[in-house]
């Protein structure tokens, strides 16, 4: 699994894991310890992710299962005009061994930056 996390200055790193169990479960909008990825003292936010087919993670949509909904705005669709709406396909808020990215956010910091942590492994 690969997670990307963002800074509050707008940065963003990649990092990959292979052991994601800790993950398994959480949702879009939960918290997790950053010492999961690497970043020991660092508290992140889930955001949103994709899955293997790059199909988004969407808040709205519950539990772990991709889904064809009718959607008018938001993650997954572009915008197309007023009232326009479209059946998309998008997976649910829950973490599952199907997300291939997760998004982050940083909500506490720790002791060192992120890249110096993300570039000493």
């Amino acid at each position: 699994m690969q997670i990307t996390v963002g800074t509050e200055e707008g940065e963003t790193f990649q990092k990959e894991i292979e052991e994601n169990s800790q993950l398994i479960g959480k949702q879009i909008g939960d918290e997790f310890e950053g010492s999961i990825v690497g970043l020991d003292g660092y508290t992140l936010e889930i955001t949103g992710g994709s899955d293997k087919q790059g199909f988004p993670m969407r808040k709205s949509i519950d539990g772990t299962e991709r889904t064809r909904v009718l959607l008018g705005e938001g993650t997954g669709i572009q915008e197309e005009g007023k009232g326009v709406r479209k059946r998309k396909s998008v997976r649910g808020n829950t973490v599952s061994a199907e997300i291939q990215q997760l998004n982050t956010r940083v909500v506490e910091s720790g002791d060192k930056s992120v890249e110096e942590l993300l570039e000493e492994e």
